[in-house]
């Protein structure tokens, strides 16, 4: 790739003047309008926004020039693509010396590093250095730490290629920076894990300190100390953005009696803010109770200096960059925790459920992104300011506020957009603000009025209701400065920030105070009252509810919540479309359907995917697909939540149904790099069929050809059912079960299994020790076999002279005929025929293993690729079986298959074993009528099942 012409200009240019550009006088603002500004247009950088791309898409962030501590706090240019962050550029005067000054080196890493980029530049224009912003970022290193590249003016013509191969906007588009990035040996600590674990020790040294010196509430420890926590961040964030005085905190940390001034400080940020985070005056009318507990409190001087000290540098924080979205990702994992108090002793503890869970699990940016686009955004779309301040936006279980976040945001954009395109500054005085750099932004009014008007949330947990907040105030302060601030209350008395306890609430979504009607309630102490915590949403939000309810309801439910006989009770009694096994995301459902939504607004939720698999959720689906018109559903064919083995999918509808609405079926296969990819397969559907289909398991990625399809083959056979009964294998182990009951030693130790054939004890099977055809046991295991065991499942007949196993862990069914009379745990499937029927053994496991039925199964139940696939036994009984004497054609080509497949030592399937899987499926097809064109319809999805795969070890 030759270096465009300009490139060499600028050269010739910076190498004819280069005395005088050298010169202290030559400053910043001036080398970046001449070189820095027209070398990266050359890259294809829309540095100007000719393009005039809204606010919230253009190409290129210019920071405004806000000194903190006579240093710029936010660097000098952010190169982003949709919306997102890519790489900073730091501009530098070309006297300051690139390749050897440690401190701007220190400052581009500290920025990349807290905004959790992979590299970033500093440039002067005759140097340019790239740096790996993955590693923590220390003082006292050298300006050669991390650097990745360094080149002179002089090496652009030649390097150009390499240059612009990563950094031009097409190779960000093609993916070539991110490769790059992803291509570099990542450093160790992450901005969100450092500052989690800051958290989390000021979190225990907080607690202890207050215990030590105070009486004091669990209840009241817990909120004191996040509260404390909540305010000096708040503080510290302004600080960096220019909002409030630089190092102000620090000052105060510096003196004695620290936590007294610190108060003092407290309630001179209620006078400029408003916010409920500062509210300690009873008198002062908020929608937020006042704090009337933490200014009461002793804190000795150490533990808050050592708090606020962690701060400042040395430490790389730069709290003016760190993204609202890495902030609510290490508060979701800090709200995982709970202080619990033991006499004088308090202990921090994992939360029972985050622990069942194993973890917390932050929703990504791009997900809430794409939820808030395509509901909020289709709302807003067409109408005017007047218009959209009347729209209702809820989160009801908003845990941190990231989807709360992202739709304020975008309403933020959308406002900025319109009052642009609609006459600028000059019809909308009010509304918009010009900075020195001539850029126009929302005023601090107009910010506050869209939160106000806008954005609701409900959280059961009273901390995650507070992070909510933090994280709403300080974006209404995003671009804000301290001065603007003072004219503001000067001139106006008008506070920075709203009160937000009327928009955010703490409660719980799910039990209104109708559960205290119940019959035979249990009387309920003080704690579990506290912890039921029930909502009413006709008092909480009684004007929105009068007038028709909320426009969008959004988020990411919890999934599996813990819930407790008495609540379980009242949600069987007044949730009227849950199977018996309730499911928390599932009730979220069904209260935003019938209570929250108002007709034709928009539902955006993550969920899991069972809802339509799972055969025993038939009322829920019908409830959905019979009162509201699903719009899109897209389904993620990789772990959204890295940690969580959990398969889930993006569904957006609209409340009311409407016949013959079509959805669409977006298949997302690839890990995004901050937005969802172009998907793989989009499938239009009827819901109407889906309608109908509801009873049983949902495929939504069935095209019309292969529903017709899979009607035909159904509609005209019995099922497996009839001729063998499906059991599940034995459970060995389980605390508490067993005669006599297991101990948690027993589990632990499997004190009834041996890698020996001891006396009394026999082989058993687990999912891989079968392949297709053949049993092949990764190991001989041994159990002895009895009641003792936790579930034994005598039903299952072990020792029957014939019987068929398939593998449960699978998304295809994987069979093998069992003469060995082995036991089997309970990722097996044990099939007996029934007593009355003759059938051979071999030719069941000959159909079971073909093509056909493979395909069958994945109709009834679309896991194929999934994390949690399993072939679920009420598939297995409902698989389509031909007539005895139809199955006997088979008979003898499953024997054959047999004798091969047990001769043979080799995990690979011979020529001979494919050309029998060959007849076979031919045989299979045949027996079902299928055409020449359904069986390319079939194969397309997975032509090797049956032949490549017949004998590949699973594991």
């Amino acid at each position: 790739m030759t270096a465009p012409a300009i490139i060499q200009k600028l050269i010739e240019r910076f190498e004819e003047q280069r005395d005088s550009y050298l010169a202290p006088a030559y400053n910043e603002t001036q080398v970046r309008r001449d070189f820095i500004d027209p070398f990266f247009k050359a890259l294809g950088w829309d540095i100007d926004n000719e393009n005039d791309h809204a606010e919230a898409y253009r190409d290129v962030i210019h920071e405004d020039r806000v000194l903190v501590n006579a240093v710029k706090n936010a660097p000098d240019y952010s190169f982003r693509v949709g919306g997102t962050r890519k790489f900073f550029v730091e501009a530098k005067k070309p006297s300051v010396s690139i390749a050897t000054d440690a401190k701007a080196a220190l400052q581009i890493r500290r920025y990349g590093w807290s905004a959790k980029l992979p590299v970033s530049i500093l440039t002067d224009f005759e140097e340019f250095a790239v740096y790996d912003c993955t590693h923590k970022p220390e003082e006292g290193h050298k300006a050669g730490k991390s650097r990745l590249f360094y080149y002179r003016y002089t090496d652009y013509i030649e390097k150009w290629e390499e240059i612009a191969g990563i950094f031009s906007k097409e190779a960000i588009l093609k993916g070539s920076f991110d490769r790059f990035a992803s291509s570099k040996k990542r450093g160790s600590t992450t901005v969100d894990e450092t500052f989690l674990a800051e958290i989390e020790s000021w979190r225990a040294d907080l607690a202890a300190n207050i215990l030590l010196n105070n009486d004091t509430s669990q209840r009241d420890l817990n909120s004191a100390v996040q509260l404390t926590i909540d305010r000096i961040i708040f503080l510290r964030i302004c600080e960096d953005r220019g909002i409030e005085p630089y190092e102000r905190l620090l000052n105060i940390a510096k003196g004695k009696n620290v936590y007294q001034r610190l108060g003092a400080y407290f309630k001179d940020a209620d006078d400029r803010f408003n916010s409920g985070l500062f509210h300690f005056d009873t008198k002062e009318k908020h929608a937020s109770d006042a704090d009337t507990v933490t200014l009461k409190l002793k804190i000795d001087d150490v533990t808050l200096k050592t708090i606020i000290a962690s701060l400042y540098p040395p430490n790389p924080y730069e709290f003016s960059v760190i993204p609202a979205d890495i902030l609510g990702q290490v508060y979701e994992r800090f709200l995982g925790n709970v202080i619990e108090v033991d006499g004088k002793v308090a202990r921090v503890k994992e939360k029972p459920e985050v622990k069942r869970a194993g973890g917390v699990y932050y929703t990504p940016e791009y997900v809430a992104e794409h939820i808030v686009t395509q509901t909020v955004g289709r709302l807003v779309d067409g109408k005017t300011p007047k218009q959209v301040a009347r729209l209702k936006i809820l989160d009801p279980a908003c845990g941190s506020g990231s989807f709360l976040i992202v739709a304020y945001q975008y309403l933020l954009d959308w406002h900025l957009s319109f009052y642009k395109a609609n006459g600028g500054s000059k019809k909308f005085k009010k509304e918009l603000h010009q900075t020195e750099k001539g850029d126009l932004r929302l005023t601090t009014q107009v910010r506050k009025s869209i939160l106000l008007n806008n954005i609701f949330g409900v959280d059961i947990d009273p901390q995650a209701v507070e992070v909510t907040k933090l994280s709403l105030l300080l974006k209404v302060l995003e671009g804000e400065s301290g001065e603007a601030i003072g004219k503001n209350l000067q001139l106006f008395h008008e506070r920075a920030l709203p009160d937000l306890g009327d928009n955010i609430k703490c409660g719980n979504s799910l039990v209104e105070d109708n559960f205290y009607d119940q019959q035979d309630l249990p009387n309920l102490s003080e704690d579990e009252v506290y912890r039921i915590n029930t909502f009413e949403w006709s008092e909480q939000f009684n004007e929105i509810m009068d007038s028709g309810k909320f426009d969008v309801v959004l988020g990411n439910p919890p999934y599996g919540a813990t819930l407790f006989d008495p609540e379980k009770i009242y949600l069987k009694s007044f949730y009227a479309d849950q199977s018996y096994q309730l499911d928390s995301y599932l009730l979220f459902i069904e209260l935003s359907i019938k209570k929250l939504l108002k007709k034709d607004g928009y539902w955006g939720m993550i969920i899991p995917n069972p809802w339509l698999t799972n055969i025993r959720q038939d009322r829920l689906r019908r409830l959905v697909l019979g009162s509201t018109r699903i719009d899109q559903i897209v389904h993620f064919k990789y772990q959204v939540f890295k940690k969580a083995i959990v398969d889930t999918e993006i569904v957006i509808f609209q409340n009311g149904y409407k016949k013959g609405h079509e959805p669409s079926v977006m298949v997302v296969d690839a890990v995004p790099q901050g937005k969802i990819p172009e998907p793989s397969a989009v499938i239009k559907v009827s819901q109407d069929q889906w309608l109908e289909a509801c009873e049983s398991p949902i495929n939504i990625f069935l095209s019309p050809e292969e529903r017709a399809l899979r009607e035909r083959i159904f509609a005209a056979r019995g099922v497996l059912a009839d001729f063998y009964k499906v059991n599940v294998g034995i459970k060995p182990y389980q605390t508490g079960k067993g005669r006599p009951p297991q101990t948690p030693d027993d589990v632990v130790r499997r004190v009834f299994d041996s890698s020996k054939p001891l006396k009394g004890y026999r082989q058993y099977l687990r999912g891989k020790d079968f392949v297709r055809y053949a049993i092949r046991p990764v190991e001989k295991r041994y159990l002895k076999y009895g009641e003792w065991l936790a579930e034994p499942r005598p039903a299952a007949k072990f020792d029957a002279a014939e019987k068929i196993l398939v593998r449960q862990t699978a998304d295809e069914i994987i069979a093998a005929a069992d003469l060995g009379q082995f036991l089997c745990l309970n990722n097996v499937h044990v099939l007996v025929a029934h007593s009355d029927l003759a059938i051979n053994v071999h030719a069941m496991v000959a159909l079971l293993n073909s093509k056909l039925i493979t395909w069958c199964l994945r109709a009834m139940n679309p896991e194929e690729g999934e994390a949690l696939a399993e072939v679920k036994k009420e598939f297995v009984e409902r698989l389509p079986v031909p007539g005895i004497d139809e199955i006997r054609e088979l008979t003898t080509l499953g024997q054959k298959i047999y004798s091969i497949a047990n001769k043979t030592v080799s995990t690979a399937p011979s020529k001979q074993m494919k050309a029998v899987v060959r007849q076979i499926d031919s045989v299979v097809y045949r027996l079902y009528n299928v055409t020449k064109e359904e069986q390319d319809l079939i194969e397309r999805r997975r032509p090797e099942n049956g032949e490549k795969d017949a004998l590949v070890e699973a594991g």
